[in-house]
This record gives structure tokens, C-alpha cells and sequence, in this order.
């Protein structure tokens, strides 16, 4: 049995967790329900009217229905994408066998794991490490399933290309993913605005102070409610402006490879397509700045960034990259 329409159902539906789990943070949802997995104690969102004022949830945090509703939404549909890998998998151990399932199975591993960090997002109180963890096991998980419906869409007769380019595409891509990564650490420490201008920083300065050894500090306890962040001032504009090097890093070495794509017919689709993404990307994170973190700019900043690392796995397919490990 093929398993490429399922993966890439699922691989829609792991794209839209991620960019409706953003929606969440950024709509500073991700504490509206403050247990984990239900809601104040239920499945679904209570009636505020129904909650005894002695709750020990309710004097936590009071419950706001529209935010609530937001945040168990995101986990119905991430139930749904676990439940779906499982079957996945399920099928794929039946019809396959264990030695022909390892992608499958990894996929349930990583799945299992984004829940535990789903939960423990709730219950240590939007950590930024765990929080961005959750972004990028949401990332991997995108992109995991995408990567098996290529995989399953067999192989097309592409040509062999230098392998020079190969080693671009994997560099490419691993650059991408850290941008990603500080994307999520500048958003957990709701460091997005630090810098609210463009293409100076602050107060006319491209540089103005920056604490950079506050800003990347991973684990600071337990206990410590974290949203709308903890850090200074200054702390938060390192992390911006780590951020926008990070940003210039991309532009270069993508850019560099969508040059290289577009140079071989092979390669011309796909290079269109993520020279148009990366402009697109760079666009968005521009009008983030200037708009004051528009909401609709700020979730498409993420979902595009998924888009990106997308397209680049189609690339490393049609480069015919060295048999994959999970074959």
C-alpha cells in the first residue's frame, strides 16, 4: 500500500498545527487553559458560569472563553495529526515490516514527544526553551511527513548535478532551521518589537545596547510564569538582533543557492519557488518590524518559514542526495 496520499494529508494538516499553534502564542492564548490536556478540568471549553470561584484553576487564571477555545482547537488538531502518524505507522509495520517502517516510526517517537512538550508548555508556564523546542518538533514533524510522501512518490529520473550543490542545499538547510530557532526564541521572549525599527534598530542606532550574555540563557528554574517574557530590556534586543544577522545569513546563502537552482532546468521550478518564498519571508519579517507585529504578518512570518524548509527537501530530492537513512 502507498502511503503518499495519507502523508500528504497529514502533511497539510502538521502544517496547519504549526501555523494555528502560532496563532495561539502569539495571540497570547497558550496559557488559557491551564491544566493540560483538558480545559479548567473538562474536554471542551466550560461555561465560565459553571466554575466554582474556589477552583484552584480559576484562581490561577481566570477563564477567557475566546482564548481557551483557540488553545483546545490547536490540541484537538494535534491529537488528530498524532492519531494519524499512528495509523501510519500501523499500516506501514503490517504491509511493510519493521525494517521497511523506521521513517513511520520515528514520526511516532517525535509525535509522542511534541505532546510531552505540549503539556509541559501548559505546565511550566511557556518556558522559552520549551516552547521553542515545541516550534521545532513541529517544524521536524512537517517536515518528516513531507519527506515520506516524496519518498513514497518513488524515484524520477532526475540528473546527476555536481555535488558541490547537494552540500549548498544541506548547508542551506541547516542554516535555515537555526533562523527558525532563534525565530522561536525571539518570539518566547517576546523580543519581536525590541528593535522597532528598520533598518536601524533603536532610537536611530543600528546597534544600541544588547546584553547578549542574559539574552540566550536556556534554563532558569521552574516556577517562573513566563508570559509576555522576564528579560530586560536590553537582553531582548540581543535576541532581535541576533535575529536580523541571522536573517542577513539566510538571505545570503538560500539566496546563493536559488541563483545556483535557477541555472539548471532541472532545478528552475523549484528555485522560482523558493527565491519567491525567501523574498516573501524577508518582506514579512520587514513588515513585522514597521507594523508593530501585525498579527496576520507575524503568523504567515511562521508558516512561511515551514514552506521554506518544504521546499528545500524537494530540492535535496531532485539532487539525489545519498539514499536517505530512514530508506
Amino acid at each position: 500500500m502507498r502511503l503518499r496520499l495519507p502523508a500528504l494529508l497529514l502533511t497539510a494538516l502538521a502544517l496547519g498545527v504549526v501555523i494555528l499553534g502560532a496563532y495561539v502564542r502569539l495571540s497570547d492564548a497558550g496559557l488559557a487553559c491551564p491544566d493540560w490536556p483538558g480545559c479548567y478540568g473538562q474536554l471542551t471549553v466550560p461555561q465560565a458560569e459553571s466554575l466554582p470561584a474556589d477552583d484552584p484553576l480559576v484562581q490561577q487564571r481566570q477563564l477567557e472563553p475566546a482564548k481557551a477555545w483557540k488553545e483546545m482547537i490547536h490540541r484537538y488538531l494535534a491529537a488528530t495529526l498524532g492519531l494519524g502518524i499512528v495509523m501510519i505507522a500501523a499500516v506501514s509495520l503490517h504491509r511493510r515490516g519493521l525494517a521497511n517502517s523506521r521513517l513511520p516510526l520515528t514520526l511516532v517517537v517525535l509525535v509522542v514527544f511534541q505532546g510531552l512538550l505540549g503539556m509541559w508548555t501548559v505546565t511550566l508556564l511557556v518556558k522559552p526553551a520549551v516552547v521553542t523546542l515545541h516550534l521545532l518538533g513541529g517544524l521536524a514533524t512537517t517536515a518528516l511527513l513531507w519527506w515520506l510522501a516524496l519518498r513514497e512518490e518513488g524515484e524520477r529520473g532526475f540528473p546527476r548535478l555536481p555535488g558541490w550543490l547537494r552540500q549548498w542545499a544541506w548547508f542551506a538547510l541547516v542554516v535555515l532551521v537555526l533562523q527558525i530557532a532563534l525565530g522561536g526564541w525571539t518570539s518566547t521572549n517576546y523580543a519581536a518589537l525590541s528593535c522597532p525599527e528598520f533598518p536601524t534598530c533603536l532610537d536611530g542606532r543600528y546597534l544600541p545596547p544588547a546584553d547578549f550574555s542574559e539574552a540566550f540563557v536556556l534554563w532558569r528554574g521552574t516556577g517562573t510564569n513566563y508570559e509576555f517574557g522576564v528579560l530586560g530590556a536590553e537582553a531582548r534586543a540581543a535576541i532581535h538582533l541576533t535575529h536580523r544577522f541571522g536573517a542577513l545569513a539566510v538571505l545570503a546563502v538560500v539566496g546563493g543557492l536559488v541563483v545556483a537552482l535557477l541555472g539548471r532546468p532541472a532545478l528552475r521550478g523549484p528555485g522560482l519557488l523558493l527565491g519567491g518564498l525567501l523574498l516573501v519571508q524577508v518582506g514579512l519579517g520587514i513588515a513585522n518590524v514597521i507594523g508593530g507585529l501585525p498579527l496576520i504578518t507575524a503568523v504567515a512570518h511562521n508558516g512561511n518559514a515551514v514552506l521554506l524548509i518544504l521546499t528545500l527537501l524537494e530540492v535535496l530530492r531532485r539532487l539525489r542526495a545519498p539514499p536517505d537513512a530512514f530508506d
